[in-house]
């Protein structure tokens, strides 16, 4: 007897639906799968075998044959287990096959028969909407995560006899209820830290309120212990809250990569990476035999720190090139090109010697060479990307000792709020939604400047013989202070600090050189 029923295969950051098709014939007891399915797939049959024997829902001696279609995609997972396990009980009589039309159904089962949570449940239960499912059975530790996605039955069951029961009773077909959903609490929780606790670092303050209005990249450079970690953990904490569908967009994201809370499966606040200098080119940027997203895309709509930027291998740091050029990471394998996300803020922190005390001669202990040689572990193109670079000195003991509090962070999200707004209703109708991703094509339609700050521009062009893309570069971040001046044209004052920060970057471009 044949039956069929849907799941799902998550292939990057896409999912495909699967047609899992069961017969059950008389002939050599047999359980055969096939469908382009993995090792890990193939590990399926005696899994559903001993879990449906120990709920005593045990299989006859039969000829078993499950076909996991379309047969041109790979499966991957241990997903399949509950849909394969309903489709051969089903298929042996013992569920009315009319109950399973309508359901898409993911999960693992244990040896015990329990129904064990999987990740990528949220894009599962998104595609099943969207192929027209009226229901989707999920572990039960995966319900809230399926209940995010509005307009679909989602139905977490502990067991495979919980799951059998449920069909059995014909709810897919009787239950006339409204699909409950989870709401997306866009409320942020407090930050536990502020910009109000640094002292004497108001350039860099200023520096990093810049590239937090535009998402501009940006990069620190100072001496141990000066407070580049400390200013950039604290960068979240003014940007301005997620939106609902971004925070559906990273809930996917993070979903797909198993990093989602079973109690809180809703990303609430703008998430900060900042893995080790040891992780890998795979690791930061994604990849891996089955494409998973890397850092850079859990970084997406929020910040990646990459701290003591020299010590990440030249290889893991060059394949940050074009994910920060395009805001987008394409990983191509055999089966076909991945795409994820990468539309992140990238800050980095780096100390200007080995050491870490250069130009300070009654400190450094380093050669010319040796500086020049630390700094060499940073190409030029990946420097050239760099918007905004900024350096920090140690503040002094009077700026220590003051009392008082500096400026708040929710002093500087007000400010990068107004900022955005107005980059917002500039670019109202296109993709474009900050001012760093303007490209060469757009930058002259929305970047109006005055007579003076023109003529700025060809002098800094001429002085420090820039790319076009640095010159693009340094307009867009103009483009970004005159927003936070609230003016329409960038003035002269607007690319004279847009320079300064290009200034203390090509110190860095110099020595690499």
């Amino acid at each position: 007897m044949f039956s069929s029923i849907y799941s799902a295969a998550v292939i990057g950051m896409e999912v495909v639906p699967v047609q899992v098709e069961a017969d059950v014939s008389d002939g050599l007891p047999v359980f055969s799968m096939v469908g382009y399915v993995s090792s890990q797939v193939k590990e399926t049959q005696d899994r559903v075998r001993t879990a449906l024997h120990n709920k005593n829902l045990g299989l006859p001696a039969k000829r078993i044959t499950v076909n996991l279609a379309p047969g041109d995609v790979r499966k991957e997972g241990t997903g399949y287990d509950l849909p394969v396990a309903l489709c051969i009980l089903t298929a042996l009589g013992r569920i009315p096959r009319k109950y399973l039309q309508g359901v898409m159904a993911a999960g693992e089962l244990g040896l015990d028969g329990r129904v064990k949570g999987i990740w990528g449940i949220l894009p599962m239960v998104q595609k099943a909407r969207e192929a027209g499912c009226q229901v989707c059975m999920v572990p039960r530790e995966n319900e809230k995560e399926g209940r995010l996605i509005e307009n679909i039955r989602v139905v977490g069951v502990k067991d495979i006899a919980e799951a059998v029961e449920w069909l059995r009773q014909g709810r897919p077909m009787q239950d006339n209820k409204e699909p409950e959903h989870v709401e997306i609490e866009l409320e942020s929780p407090e930050e536990t830290v502020d910009f109000s606790d640094i002292r004497g670092q108001e350039g860099a303050v200023r520096a990093t309120l810049i590239a937090a209005a535009g998402m501009h990249n940006l990069l620190y450079i100072g001496s141990p212990g000066s407070g580049k970690s400390m200013m950039a953990r604290r960068i979240p904490g003014i940007l301005p809250p997620l939106g609902r569908e971004e925070s559906l967009e990273l809930t996917k994201i993070y979903s797909i990569a198993g990093l989602l809370s079973k109690d809180h499966p809703v990303i609430q606040k703008r998430p900060f990476r900042s893995p080790h200098h040891t992780i890998s080119p795979q690791a930061l940027a994604g990849g891996g035999r089955s494409p998973r997203p890397g850092e850079i895309t859990l970084a997406h709509n929020g910040v990646l720190f990459l701290d003591e930027l020299p010590e990440f291998s030249r290889k893991s740091l060059e394949v940050l090139r074009q994910p920060l050029e395009d805001r987008c990471v394409y990983i191509s394998r055999v089966q076909g090109t991945y795409i994820f996300p990468a539309g992140c803020m990238l800050a980095a922190a780096m100390n200007p010697c080995a050491c870490g005390y250069y130009p300070d001669l009654g400190r450094c202990r380093c050669t010319p060479s040796e500086v020049k040689r630390y700094l060499g572990k940073l190409s030029g193109p990946l420097i050239d990307r760099v918007d905004l670079c900024v350096d920090i000195r140690e503040p002094t003991y009077a700026q220590m000792a003051q009392s008082g509090k500096g400026i708040s962070s929710e002093e500087l999200r007000r400010k990068v709020i107004q900022a955005q707004r107005v980059q917002e209703k500039r670019y109202q109708g296109t993709d474009i939604r900050f001012n760093s991703q303007l490209d060469g094509r757009n930058v002259e339609d929305y970047c109006t400047m005055t007579e003076g700050s023109r003529q700025w521009m060809e002098r800094i062009y001429t002085k420090l013989r820039l790319s076009p893309r640095a010159y693009h570069r340094i307009i867009k971040v103009s483009r970004t202070i005159a927003d936070l001046d609230q003016s329409e044209l960038i003035e002269d004052i607007h690319v004279q600090e847009a320079y300064g920060y290009r200034m203390a970057q090509g110190g860095v471009y110099e020595s690499i050189h």
